[in-house]
């Protein structure tokens, strides 16, 4: 997923700004979503949190950079979800791990404090069987997860001081290789032929801490690895089927059976540069650049200006018009990994807040349209009680009891 903490120009690239109105769906299916616990693995919201001027509880805007919020969660029947302490990787040194530990526990802490100023509307959750009575009261239930494992590369004690503030699902790396592991994007290549020696004890700690594992962003080598050495299931939060978009950031087909057979689960990205080829508009690009010097990130921007921004972007969307994935795409990618790894191995999450959203599925309004899409290819009741959130709390609840042995 990408990050407003990476360059910025890729982001702002990676999806069009629009102005979200979810389809309308059938009364029936609105009835069935509204009754099934529906999560997302992936929420890049604590970003958005971390700006003083966003407020959670307000409807936000999909033009703004926000593309979940309070009321949108209850306009799409959602549930909760993991929302994500991220870490950009910086460099692979004491400093730099350090640098990165301090970050990541003041985002760990910026969740909290999203919980407890608004204890009226959402719980922090660490338990699987706690999403359904937090759902049950009328809340919103919040996960924290931890996507990068370079705060704890330093120290894996580290790791137990997480888990205490409530991490309850980690991934060893990012866009970039790291003391941990070899993550599936870096240009350099692998330095480390899939985990570490010290990757190879942060699953073991993982594993002893009840942990989730999360492989997304991992390469190939990496997730192999982790399936072969965890003695719990494992998770991809956000990743796609690399036999319908061969992208590094996908799964092949063996490795989607590997992951089967050892009970994990797989949440289908809606990320469009992972999910079909894009082209590249250089002009754009440059417009695009040139709107970033301007002005920052869209999530910076002051309220009384951002009528002027959403103006300034339009004309470059306009004149460098940059098409998008669509639920089409989403649709492959989804029935293509139910057919390999099977239904009760698979879930999606849009990476909304962090450069996901598609044509048709541009934030979490539109969960109930992708139901219904569901339905429409034949998922009975339990296959979507399963993919909105079954299979996510299944397997870390299995983390948590793995813990208890």
């Amino acid at each position: 997923m990408f990050k407003f903490g990476l360059p910025l120009a890729v982001l702002l690239a990676s999806a069009s700004p629009v102005l979200a109105q979810a389809p309308k769906v059938k009364p029936e299916t609105k009835i069935l979503h509204e009754n099934l616990i529906v999560l997302d693995t992936h929420f890049d919201t604590p970003a958005n949190e971390a700006n003083p001027s966003f407020d959670i509880r307000a409807r936000n805007r999909v033009e703004d950079g926000s593309q979940v919020d309070y009321p949108r969660m209850v306009e799409g029947g959602v549930d909760g979800g993991f929302f994500v302490v991220f870490t950009p990787q910086g460099a692979n040194t004491k400093e730099g791990n350090i640098a990165a530990r301090d970050h990541a526990l003041l985002r760990t802490m910026v969740i909290h404090e999203m919980v407890a100023k608004n204890d009226d509307i959402f719980a922090l959750a660490t338990k699987a069987d706690e999403a359904a009575a937090i759902s049950q009261s009328g809340k919103r239930f919040v996960y924290i997860s931890m996507e990068n494992g370079s705060p704890v590369a330093g120290d894996l004690t580290l790791m137990k001081t997480f888990y205490d503030m409530g991490v309850r699902m980690m991934s060893p790396v990012h866009f970039a290789n790291n003391d941990l592991a070899d993550s599936a994007t870096d240009p350099k290549g692998p330095i480390h032929g899939g985990l570490s020696p010290l990757g190879k004890q942060f699953v073991a700690e993982a594993n002893r801490l009840g942990i989730l594992l999360d492989a997304s962003h991992a390469s190939d080598q990496v997730l192999d690895q982790m399936l072969d050495l965890s003695k719990a299931p494992i998770i991809l939060s956000h990743s796609g089927a690399k036999a319908i978009y061969n992208h590094p950031r996908n799964v092949p087909d063996d490795l989607l059976r590997k992951l089967a057979a050892k009970g994990g689960v797989i949440q289908i990205n809606a990320f469009s540069g992972y999910m079909k080829d894009m082209p590249d508009i250089p002009e754009r690009r440059a417009a695009l650049a040139e709107l970033n010097k301007t002005w920052g990130s869209p999530r910076d921007v002051p309220a009384e200006k951002r009528e002027a921004y959403r103006a300034a972007r339009k004309a470059i969307e306009d004149k460098y018009p940059m098409p998008r994935a669509n639920m089409d795409d989403l649709m492959k990618h989804i029935q293509h990994a139910a057919q390999v790894a099977g239904k009760d191995h698979i879930g999606v999450s849009g990476d909304f807040d962090g450069g996901g959203g598609i044509e048709g599925f541009d934030d979490i309004t539109y969960f109930p349209a992708l139901t219904e899409r569901l339905v429409a290819a034949g998922w009975t009741k339990d296959d979507l009680a399963k993919f909105w959130g079954g299979n996510a709390l299944r397997v870390l609840k299995q983390a948590d009891e793995l813990k208890a042995k």
